[in-house]
């Protein structure tokens, strides 16, 4: 079918959203714009959905919502006999409506339906998918990207996002579905009324912080140390249960972003609400100003992902997400180890993105590393596979270095209310022995060794822009370059092949990983990059490490490595 036809198809059906019509009719005379929501279906991806609001194939709407659902309904009513799906969403346009989208279908699929009753993190929805016993979970979200996305993350009954082959049946399932002809759905109340559809009680809510507090190592110190926090949860789903966690542990003095503090998806003092940039927490460190505070917390929109700013003369520095990763694995290998909760053989999981200052901090405390790709999904599927074999308890910590962090196997995913917590523990833990996080960091680095990271994103919009983006990725991978910012290039690892070149002998080692469109480069001296096509956004994202005795000079190599793939990617 032509992409005018889908226009003019649109135009006459789609009339469940009145935001959709007058979008569909301003675009009436413009090619370019008719295309660019038409010319492809919204990808599900291998977790979900992700794209930019409004009317057609390739826009998050209500019609794309109801044909996953029924995609993912079809799934699970051919793999449980009692089916049922739990849902969450965050702050952003539409997720509500999203949401009881998505539960009107799957009740009038015949498929049990818990939903919160009001908005709560992604966390939150894996914990209610395992304690609910759920065959499924949706998540309602476009996670930290600007205010005219959203987006739709599928979970399956162990409370971790699917697995890459359910993904695959799933999709299948969506392709062969027709927009409007082959999607059941329900009225929402009457759904409701009748029971095929029920709100998640406080019961469960409670369950899940208990078991976050039972994270804590030293959380009696907290309430004594005096600790200062200043705390936005940039609009979203972050305020009340982090709050709720940081009060349970005693630490009261909490000033929150009052511009920032109620839910609000269209982000009005922070257009990109992602805590792991500058400008995200730029109202926060005004109230660091003020405040005076020895922390600055900041959780994104579905809270799950936490970025923290500490005092560091006049200014506040911003620490990474492998920084914070780092220092809570240290502390909590540490302190675990000093009151002899640390268990046998323990494990921590890391992507092949996060530092490897991990392997450091590991190996000091006989901790085993396990490497995943790049997706929290895959930290689950491992704390899982420890489960299957009833080892749960050796996992300690996980995380990634788009500031994702989990200590404990109560859920599946990322979870930006229990680092919170551990943040400020280990903040008052260190304030108490007389050390700041400033200079816990620096402490860190002298034992461990100079490791500095970067990211940088290179944008490809439209349909040419994928397309030069795959040409990209193809060029480099049938065109090794020799060195990166002046460093050789030891060795090349393309996952997609799943095959690892020497490029000093030629010889090639298998990569056991699941294929992925991932290219690492390790170089000379320590230095890596890491070259990754975005699984949700049209971007491609670049990852690199340096390593050296000083910071300076790890800078140094950084800003080479950064200089020559910013021409690659031009």
């Amino acid at each position: 079918m032509s992409v005018k036809e889908l226009y003019t198809i649109w135009c006459q059906k789609a009339v469940d959203d009145p935001d959709l019509l007058p979008e569909l009719l301003e675009i009436e005379k413009d090619d370019d714009a008719i295309r660019d929501r038409f010319y492809r279906d919204l990808e599900f991806g291998t977790g979900g959905l992700r794209g930019v609001l409004g009317a057609g194939t390739n826009r998050m709407n209500v019609y794309t919502v109801r044909r996953a659902t029924q995609g993912l309904a079809n799934y699970v009513k051919a793999s449980f006999s009692s089916p049922s799906v739990a849902i969450s969403y965050d702050s952003r346009i539409k997720s509500d409506k999203f949401a009881q989208a998505a539960a009107a279908v799957l009740a009038e699929n015949g498929i049990k339906v818990y939903l919160y009753a009001e908005l709560m993190p992604t966390p939150c929805l894996s914990w209610a998918v395992r304690s609910l016993n759920c065959s499924a979970g949706i998540m309602v979200t476009a996670s930290h990207n600007p205010s005219k996305y959203n987006g739709y993350k599928a979970y399956g009954a162990d409370g971790c996002q699917i697995t890459l082959e359910v993904a695959e049946q799933v999709i299948q399932e969506i392709n062969s579905l027709d927009m409007f002809n082959d999607v059941k759905y329900c009225d929402f109340q009457k759904a409701l009324d009748n029971g095929m559809i029920s709100y998640i009680t406080q019961e469960t809510i409670e369950g899940y912080y208990q078991n976050v507090l039972a994270q804590g190592i030293h959380t009696d110190l907290c309430a004594e140390s005096g600790l200062k926090i200043v705390y936005t949860p940039l609009n979203g789903t972050g305020n009340k249960p982090v709050r709720e966690i940081l009060s349970r542990i005693g630490i009261k003095d909490v000033t929150v972003v009052k511009e920032q503090e109620n839910p609000d998806g269209n982000f009005p003092t922070c257009p990109y609400p992602n805590p792991e940039i500058r400008e995200a927490l730029e109202l926060g460190l005004k109230y660091c100003d003020k405040v005076k505070p020895d922390l600055l917390l900041a959780t994104d929109p579905d809270a799950d992902r936490v970025g923290i700013a500490v005092p560091d003369g006049k200014d506040y520095a911003l620490f990474s997400g492998n920084e914070v990763g780092a220092m809570l694995l240290e502390y909590i290998c540490s302190q675990r180890k000093a009151n002899g909760t640390l268990p046998e053989n323990p494990v921590c999981v890391k992507t092949i993105v996060t530092t490897d200052l991990v392997r450091a901090i590991a190996k000091e405390y006989g901790v085993e590393v396990i490497e995943v790709l790049t997706g929290f999904k895959f930290i689950g599927e491992q704390i899982g596979l420890l489960e299957a074999k009833h080892q749960e308890n050796r996992y300690i910590f996980g995380y990634e270095e788009s500031y994702g962090y989990l200590a404990g196997t109560y859920v599946r995913d990322k979870d930006a209310v229990v680092a919170s917590m551990l943040i400020c523990e280990m903040a008052a833990y260190y304030r108490t022995k007389g050390i700041s996080l400033l200079q816990a960091r620096e402490n860190m680095y002298k034992k461990y060794g100079i490791f500095r990271h970067s990211l940088q994103s290179f944008a490809f919009e439209g349909e040419s822009g994928m397309n030069k983006m795959n040409s990209l990725m193809q060029q480099l991978r049938e065109q090794h370059p020799e060195t990166i910012g002046g460093l050789k290039v030891i060795s090349v690892s393309d996952y997609q092949t799943s095959e690892t070149l020497n490029v000093e002998t030629g010889q090639k080692s298998p990569i056991t990983l699941p294929k992925s469109n991932v290219l690492v480069f390790d170089l000379e001296q320590g230095a890596k990059v890491v070259i990754r096509p975005s699984g949700t956004e049209p971007k491609i994202k670049s990852y690199y490490t340096a390593t050296a005795a000083t910071m300076e000079d790890a800078c140094a190599i950084e800003q080479k490595l950064k200089d020559d793939f910013s021409k690659i990617f031009q």
